[in-house]
């Protein structure tokens, strides 16, 4: 799958929702592209970008379902931690609201988040998380916008995404995002049979 195609059928999506979301996710996916040159990034690596990089290596060569889960709960974890512990505090804190189910101050403590550390990925995705909740689809898709634009390999974010699109009746885009998923997290069944389903799906529309 192109990445121009995957995030042509996104903002196709999301145009539905009107221009300003639309602008809301062009912005986010131009700043990065959602394909496998994320995979190869420029420049001396953090160490735990470094890690991080090994690790997607590993689940993407992982063919072993119950290993393969370990890597990804590896993964989170990494995407998680943030370096800083004001920011590690407020999510803390969002986490325990959105337990409660105080999205309401759950949306305060991650906005915060946001505005601190921006290219933190993980208050993004959060975030979202939250929108979605709520019943807000535009903006739970805006941020995950956001969030595939800082690391296109965020596979809760696809997963997200392509919850979201399925949701919304767009099979095909939603099946675009699932192989996307599928590319860094192969061994994933659930997503396996997502897709399938789609598959079947979208073929018997075509008889």
């Amino acid at each position: 799958m192109s990445a121009m195609r995957f995030s042509t059928y996104l903002i196709s999506f999301v145009l539905v929702a009107g221009p300003a979301l639309a602008g809301q996710v062009d912005r986010a996916l131009t700043s990065a592209t959602i394909d496998k040159s994320a995979e190869m990034p420029l420049g001396p690596l953090a160490p735990d970008d470094a890690r991080l990089g090994r690790l997607y290596t590993q689940l993407k060569k992982e063919r072993n379902p119950e290993a393969a889960s370990i890597i990804a709960e590896e993964i989170r974890q990494a995407l998680t931690r943030s370096g800083s512990p004001t920011v590690d505090l407020l999510m803390s804190n969002a986490t325990k609201s959105i337990d409660a189910k105080r999205y309401g101050a759950a949306l305060d403590f991650l906005d915060l988040v946001t505005l601190i550390d921006p290219e933190y990925a993980e208050g993004w995705n959060r975030r979202a998380t939250v929108h979605y909740l709520m019943g807000n689809i535009p903006k739970a898709m805006a941020d995950t916008a956001h969030v595939l634009a800082l690391e296109p390999r965020h596979i809760g974010a696809l997963a997200g995404l392509a919850g979201m699109l399925n949701d919304g009746g767009r099979d095909a885009q939603s099946l675009l995002a699932w192989q996307q998923y599928l590319e860094y997290y192969p061994a994933d069944r659930d997503a396996q049979k997502e897709a399938l389903d789609l598959i079947n799906k979208l073929a018997g529309q075509k008889t």
